[in-house]
């Protein structure tokens, strides 16, 4: 609160804010507008019906477009695109060696990577948005529970409202570039931010309030917030948990100059892979739900999906996705951090661990202590994302819990990152800790 106020105090730093604020809104305003050629009142009425069926299969893109795809509003896809462009890119780098050397060329091959990034975007909305369309059109969107989504169901009405929603996702890229150059912080984490507190209060509120004032049970909504006020502590605590390994360089002399001679130390995190093995995990096991959808309910296979992989308290879901999100922990980890090329590194300027040697030596130590520290994240992980499924079985509450693991994990990440963003910025402003206000400085005294 103290960093956010002498923020506003500054005027560089309030008009960042003011601008990431119209961005927020202008972003929140597109996720109403419907696409032409929806017709906007059985829309309503068919996400009136959702509220008590389940919606598993839809749930991970509806929370990353704060309710926006079942409105099927032109921002129907929010940000789902970009973050999948975004982490396949990073995936083609162990496949590609293209993007690999692109990735160490510095910030001219990030700047083509961003560039290869936007187009698959673009890709993926495309194919993204047609899925969309054609699900509603059918009905699977919604359960079978309602139909004549989209009256027009002509070829050409379908090709303009796929360029309409690809366009949309286009312009939310725009925008959290701009959020990024402009304004604090990192603006599709911003994004996904407001998308799933969007939605996070009013569904919190419903389980003391109910749908009419008349069904609900404040203490079971006294429960669920102190577990999630104890559970975002802990979160906030583990997120600036760092394993510090100490760093010497030896002293060098290039030229006339001696450099190095310095202690200093390298910060691994206790969870590397951040929140993408929840979303892994989660996608992956929706995908089953997705195709029986378009099944015969009377087929056994059919049964066997909505009764084990649909339902996320079955024992099934669980043990599925708890291997999930231990494998893809180890295996984004291993990608997106690189023991060999960090110990090149530390070698090529002359730093060592001490009482390590230089080289393989090293990496075989950085591939040791990140062997544990993934250990001890995949089980931080498993019990932040599986707190959500406890309290429905404990509570006996609806799968339309207002927090996930995932959300959790975005809520504190992007949180704590902002805030330290902010924190860096506003210290740029604020020198009263060096000199003294209103008071001239003498040299010597």
């Amino acid at each position: 609160m103290r960093t956010l106020i002498q923020a506003f105090r500054t005027k560089e730093l309030r008009n960042k804010i003011l601008f990431v604020l119209g961005m927020i809104i202008i972003y929140r305003i597109g996720s109403f507008i419907p696409t032409p050629g929806v017709k906007y009142s059985v829309v309503q009425e068919c996400v009136g019906k959702m509220q008590t069926a389940s919606e598993n299969f839809i749930g991970l893109v509806n929370l990353f477009s704060g309710g926006a795809m079942l409105q099927l509003s032109i921002f129907a896809l929010g940000v789902m695109p970009y973050i999948t462009a975004s982490i396949v890119v990073q995936l083609l780098r162990v496949v590609i060696p293209r993007f690999e050397a692109l990735h160490k060329e510095g910030q001219s091959g990030e700047a083509k990577l961003t560039q290869y990034t936007r187009y698959l975007t673009i890709g993926l909305a495309v194919l993204q948005s047609t899925t969309i369309l054609v699900t509603a059109r059918s009905g699977a969107l919604f359960n079978y529970q309602c139909s004549q989504v989209i009256p027009d169901g002509s070829v050409w009405n379908l090709i303009v409202m796929v360029l309409i929603m690809t366009g949309g996702t286009g312009l939310i890229m725009w925008m959290a570039e701009l959020i990024t150059d402009k304004g604090i912080g990192q603006g599709m984490s911003i994004l996904i931010f407001m998308s799933i507190c969007s939605g996070f209060l009013p569904q919190l509120w419903e389980i003391g309030w109910g749908t009419n004032g008349t069904d609900g049970e404040w203490w079971k909504f006294g429960v669920v917030a102190g577990v999630l006020l104890v559970i975002l502590i802990f979160v906030d605590f583990v997120e600036l948990c760092q394993r510090r390994i100490p760093v010497q360089y030896t002293r060098r002399m290039i030229g006339r100059k001696m450099y190095g001679g310095s202690s200093t130390y390298l910060p691994l995190k206790i969870n590397m892979s951040g929140v993408i093995p929840p979303i892994f995990a989660s996608s992956i096991l929706a995908i089953p739900t997705l195709i029986a959808q378009f099944g015969n309910s009377d087929q056994s296979w059919v049964k066997w999906i909505n009764s084990n992989l649909a339902n996320t308290t079955s024992v099934w879901y669980i043990a599925l996705y708890a291997l999930m999100i231990v494998f893809f922990c180890f295996f984004y980890t291993e990608i997106t951090f690189n023991p060999d090329e960090t110990a090149d590194n530390m070698k090529q300027y002359g730093g060592f661990i001490p009482g390590i040697r230089a080289g393989s030596a090293t990496s075989r130590y950085l591939s040791y202590v990140m062997n544990r520290l993934n250990t001890v994240g995949a089980v931080y992980l498993l019990f932040v994302a599986l707190i959500p499924t406890v309290l429905i079985m404990a509570l006996e509450l609806n799968t339309k819990l207002p927090f996930g693991g995932t959300t959790i994990l975005i809520i504190a990440g992007v949180g704590l990152d902002t805030l330290r963003q902010a924190k860096a910025q506003t210290e740029q402003f604020q020198y009263t800790g060096f000199l003294l206000e209103n008071v001239d400085h003498v040299e010597g005294k």
